[in-house]
């Protein structure tokens, strides 16, 4: 062979092997039947669904001060995976009070009957009609999940989930639920501007364009529940829950002054607040063991 054109084809296949390391990874295989959880994960003006196989193993009997809000929500899924009328889900309200953990509390006890969920980050709403293509046909049921939801005015992501929660004809899918949680109710800032636009005629109320088109997205969402802070009670309740957990359900009355001490420190008397105690108690108890044995 000419010597010239094997040095030209070497070179070509460098240039190609380079060209390969900038490609981006092929999209995962995704085994259906051992898959509860996907990310999707955007890849310019496309992307893909990930399987994730680490999730959160936690029960709906976790999670306590929320009686009403599992009822609820467990009766709208109990539909949605029968194949009846359902409706989306708005949870909102305090931080750490279980919005997120209800969900995941959920997939956990639907999944062997078919039940999937889709994370999905507030900047990737705008591939909301790819996410929708690739389930379209599945027979699981999926929720479209996206924490800690929130808008600013001009927000491209704000058109396209109201698309999807509208029920347009090309977007409707039977077989998914958005699922959204925030701690704004109305998912948007409420400026004290806009309600100063809202007027009262013969008796109503009608409201200024900045209020309606908050209004407008929350209220595409069929099921909305709120999360209240939990008094003392509620939170050493949930505390005890935790240390018992951890195999130290024994020592709530020990650990009650600090468990409250914790709380007043961040502000705040969660239940995510009582589950991070629980878990420096036990570690610290553990330490404390493990001295005492070394000794």
């Amino acid at each position: 062979m000419d010597p010239q054109l094997t040095a030209l084809l070497d070179r070509f296949d460098q240039l190609m092997a380079r060209a390969e390391q900038l490609l981006p990874a092929p999209a995962p295989t995704i085994d259906w039947h051992n898959t509860v959880a996907l990310r999707w994960h955007r890849r310019g003006d496309h992307g893909y669904l990930q399987p994730l196989y680490q999730t959160d193993p936690i029960q709906l009997a976790d999670l306590l001060g929320v009686e009403r809000q599992k009822r609820a929500i467990s009766g709208n899924i109990q539909q949605f995976m029968a194949g009846l009328p359902a409706n989306n889900i708005l949870l909102w309200g305090s931080r750490g009070t279980g919005k997120s953990s209800l969900l995941k509390a959920l997939l956990n006890e639907y999944a062997e009957q078919g039940l999937r969920l889709i994370e999905v980050d507030k900047t990737d709403l705008l591939q909301l009609p790819q996410i929708l293509d690739l389930v379209r046909a599945r027979p699981e049921k999926f929720l479209l999940f996206c924490d800690d939801l929130s808008f600013e005015s001009g927000d491209p992501g704000y058109k396209a989930l109201k698309v999807v929660l509208d029920g347009s004809l090309t977007v409707s899918l039977d077989n998914l639920l958005v699922c959204a949680t925030s701690n704004r109710r109305h998912l948007m800032p409420e400026p004290e501007s806009d309600n100063q636009a809202t007027s009262h005629k013969d008796g109503e109320i009608h409201f200024g364009e900045g209020v309606e088109e908050r209004i407008s997205l929350s209220d595409r969402f069929g099921l909305w529940l709120a999360f209240h802070p939990f008094d003392q009670n509620q939170y050493l309740a949930i505390v005890q829950h935790w240390l018992g957990q951890f195999g130290y359900g024994d020592q709530l009355e020990q650990a009650r002054e600090t468990a409250l001490r914790w709380a007043l420190t961040r502000g705040s008397r969660s239940g995510r607040t009582a589950w991070q105690f629980a878990r420096d108690w036990a570690g610290n108890q553990g330490l404390i063991a493990h001295e005492q044995e070394a000794s």
